[in-house]
Order: structure tokens, then sequence, then C-alpha cells
């Protein structure tokens, strides 16, 4: 099926450019409350799969083995910016567990914020696995090895104990089997293919986690928390997901690679997830703010609504159009899940 448009650019009087995509929304219960385009064919999460990810780390234990606070947590679910509060507390938690930087399995890769790539650059240092924005997530994984006594080495494959054990997470979020389509991610561990109908549903079950076990209900809740008392860490200075989650009260939101994104909304129990069809982050990032609009949770926050229907400037900071998402969105019958 074709995807309808969810986003439009517009230059002048024009629309510019589009963006297709589906999402679906969900409930802890499984019901599929709404839902645009395919939500059934299996995508990729990415990033957004990092609140499962991060289930392990809590529900073993191993967290608390290690003293771990809710920064560190929200570092395991982290896409994050290399500031310097980030990387600090990530090498911290990497001496207290015995490892080292040589012992991430995600590689180097540039800076995202500007600034601190600049002064990198000024004082002749390069990146390291340190400054990869899934070194919390890492870190993390490594965490679970250590505290299960187990080869950390090739903690990133496939078949690992660790792996296996965020495949089984996932199959008992999502209500399938753990055999799921899986690749490579850019960070070297695998990452699970879905449908959105699915991964919503996992979502809202670690919004609404009350019905599943109780040591994994307390990890859901654990993660979430982290999440939403640390926006900074789980993005950075400036970031959409901290934007999101400032501006609203205990809503945990990620974006994930190629135009995923996810949100946990507890005081409603439901879950959001979307896919960008050419994998497009402004796209993502408009879409997920126009639900969270629709849904209620975000806000007065000008910056985070701007997400939603913001202006395109020139060089001159003069507006030139708007990015916004489309009419697509006006099927869902918002009223009724309010």
């Amino acid at each position: 099926m074709t995807n309808p448009v969810l986003v439009e650019l517009t230059r002048g009087p024009l629309v510019e450019s589009i963006h297709r995509g589906s999402f679906a929304i969900a409930d802890a219960d499984g019901r599929l409350v709404a839902s645009i385009g395919d939500v059934k064919s299996p995508v990729y999460s990415r990033s957004s799969l990092k609140p499962i990810q991060a289930l392990p780390l809590v529900e073993s234990g191993a967290a608390e083995a290690f003293g771990l606070s809710d920064e560190e947590v929200a570092l395991a679910c982290a896409s994050h910016s290399a500031e310097p509060m980030h990387t600090d507390r990530v090498a911290k938690w990497l001496e207290r567990i015995g490892c080292t930087v040589d012992d991430l399995a995600c590689g180097a890769h540039p800076i995202r914020d500007e600034a601190i790539a600049a002064d990198m650059v000024r004082k002749g240092l390069k990146p390291t696995r340190l400054h990869n924005n899934c070194s919390g997530k890492h870190t993390g994984f490594l965490t679970v090895a250590r505290h299960w006594d187990i080869a950390t080495a090739g903690y990133e494959k496939h078949d690992h104990p660790v792996q296996k054990a965020v495949a089984a997470a996932l199959a008992d979020l999502t209500g399938m089997n753990d055999d799921f389509p899986w690749g490579i991610d850019g960070c070297a561990a695998p990452n699970f293919a879905v449908p959105l109908d699915a991964f919503a549903m996992a979502m809202a079950r670690m919004a609404s986690p009350d019905k599943l076990p109780p040591q994994r209900a307390t990890a859901a809740k654990r993660i979430v928390r982290a999440m939403t008392k640390y926006p900074e860490l789980v993005a950075g200075t400036g970031r959409a997901c901290t934007i999101l989650m400032r501006a609203m009260d205990g809503v945990a939101v990620k974006t994930g690679a190629e135009g995923f994104f996810i949100a946990i909304i507890p005081s409603r129990g439901l879950g959001v997830a979307l896919k960008i069809d050419d994998g497009a982050g402004r796209a993502s990032e408009c879409v997920m703010a126009a639900i969270l609009e629709r849904l209620g949770p975000l806000g007065n926050s000008e910056a985070a609504h701007a997400y939603a229907r913001g202006p395109l400037r020139n060089t001159r900071g003069e507006i030139v159009g708007e990015m916004r998402s489309a009419g697509a969105l006006e099927s869902i019958k918002w009223s009724a899940l309010a």
C-alpha cells in the first residue's frame, strides 16, 4: 500500500516537498486505537528500541548491583550528542564496572554538537568510541554481562546472552515470537524489525506496565522515569527529544534513525510508533509533535509545538515557507481518544 502524506514543506504558495509515512497508537491491552498507513509490515525501530534494550539492565538486577543512578539508566536509552554531560558520565560508569572505552563495540563517529566538535579539532583530538551516541547503551550491555559474569567480548553479537535477553523482552512486550528479522544497527548491535502496531503496543505496555510481571513492570517504570527526569541525557541540548520531553509531564519519547519515533504516555496508557518512508528525521519529529498535540500532553511550549508547524527561513532569517503536518492526520477521530 502507498502510505499517505504526513508532512508538507511549503515555499511561497506551493508545497515543495512531502513526506509519506505511517503510525500506530495502541493501548496496553493490545488494542490498536488509531493508525494511518501500513502498520503491519516489519520495520526497524533503530534507536527507538533503546528503552527495551535497557530492560535487561534494570530487571536483571545489574543496575542495582552496580549502583546505577537514573542518570545512567537514561544514558542507556540515549542517542546522545557527546556533550561532556554525556561522555563524562559514561566514562565513570565504564570505570565502575571494570571496563574501558576499548571494551565498547560501537565505533567512533563525528560529534553532533558543533561547538564541541570544533573545540576538539582545535585541541587536535579525535572522537573515540565514548563519543558514539550509543555509548551509554553499549555500557549498559557491558554492565549486564559483568553482572551475569559472562564474556563481555562479543556482547554485541546476535547470539550473545545479552542480545537474546533484549529479543526476549521485545517478544514479550509485542506478543510475538522472538525469531524477529534482524539487521546490524549503525552502532554494531542487532536491531529487530517489528510491525508498527506491535511496537506501539510494546510502548503502551511500558506506559501502563501493571499487567506485566512485577520485575519487568518495576524496570519499565524506572526506565520511563529516568528518561523523563533527564531528557538532556537521553538526547542533548536543543534536540527534539529533549525539547518535547521537557514540554510534557512524564511522557517519554525516543527518536530512531531513518524516520522512526516512539512515545510512551503513562497518563493515557498509550504507546505511539511511527515511521517516515524516506527516513527523514525532520518529518518524524513533525509527526510526533502533531500526534502529541492532538493527544493533549504537549503543553504550552512554543519550541515543542514548532516541530508540528514551524517556519522555514532563508540565510537572512526571513520566513519563506513552513513545515507542517498534513491533512492525513485529520482522518483520525482524535476527540474519541481524549
